[in-house]
């Protein structure tokens, strides 16, 4: 007997494996999207460090020398050299940070219509916009004399 409910409790429950299927699948979706927005604030600050060397450089001397940061290697070049790959460096991060926050906003989009189709309630989330749905009641004063 002990073989069987055993048995029984081995057994996978189909509505169960389902339910963590969409479950992965909603939580692989919300990795996806942080991953994007950690890329995102990465990229960013390359872009701010881009514009601070640029801003920095581009008042100077075209023949001063300075130097570069290239794989690990410090290159020795000049202000004219560099100040170009800069600026098209820049422009490149510009365009991917675009990009990214396009793929971000589809992916938030994707995750609402996942969400809907399959009723995921987030715990946090959905409180907060629950409660903000109710209406207040108005504050009442009182007053409480210590003695």
């Amino acid at each position: 007997m002990s073989t069987v409910a055993n048995n029984k409790k081995k057994a996978p429950n189909k509505g169960n494996a389902a339910n963590e299927e969409i479950l992965n699948t909603f939580q692989a979706l919300r990795n996806e999207q942080r991953q994007l927005a950690n890329k995102i604030s990465e990229l960013e600050l390359d872009l701010n460090e881009h514009k601070i060397v640029i801003d920095t450089l581009k008042d100077l001397d075209g023949d001063r020398k300075c130097f570069r940061m290239v794989g690990g290697v410090l290159c020795e070049k000049t202000v004219k050299e560099v100040l170009p790959v800069l600026s098209t460096n820049k422009q490149q991060l510009t365009n991917l940070i675009e990009s990214l926050n396009k793929q971000l906003t589809k992916k938030g989009v994707e995750i609402n219509e996942f969400k809907e189709k399959h009723s995921i309630r987030v715990k946090g989330q959905d409180e907060e916009s629950s409660s903000e749905k109710k209406v207040e009641a108005p504050a009442r004063n009182v007053m409480v004399n210590p003695l």
